[in-house]
């Protein structure tokens, strides 16, 4: 069922195959008033997307079956302009590099720092790239 989100919704699809991870950045994301959604791997990210719209996805890069940077090309394919923070604790230049090449709006390394995901959240849901 498909259904469209209000325009100033936020709401989030977190996809990350450690639990500790989804279950603490949901609980900061819900506590700062985001609506989050949790997956554990870009399969379920993409059966999840095809059901509902949301406003921002934050993957992983680290990941078994599919990592972050094929679940990322596969959704500039299925799902284009679709905005997404990439967070990976194994982060070097070339997958910086290929991540932003193929649309991803922002980087981050773990272990994730909650003022500069929230700086990040702010810039994506500001007025301007709504």
């Amino acid at each position: 069922m498909e259904y469209c989100l209000p325009k100033n919704s936020k709401h989030i699809l977190l996809v990350d195959d450690e639990e500790n991870t989804r279950i603490a950045l949901s609980r900061l994301l819900t506590r700062e008033g985001y609506l989050v959604d949790t997956v554990a791997n870009g399969f379920e990210a993409l059966n999840h997307l095809r059901e509902h719209d949301v406003n921002l996805i934050v993957t992983d890069i680290n990941m078994p079956e599919m990592n972050g940077i094929e679940f990322l090309r596969e959704l500039s394919r299925s799902f284009p302009g679709s905005n997404v923070i990439m967070i990976t604790a194994y982060g070097g230049v070339e997958s910086y590099i290929e991540a932003i090449n193929l649309g991803a709006f922002e980087y981050i390394n773990k272990p994730v720092k909650i003022e500069e995901l929230k700086s990040v959240l702010e810039r994506v849901f500001s007025p301007k790239n709504g």
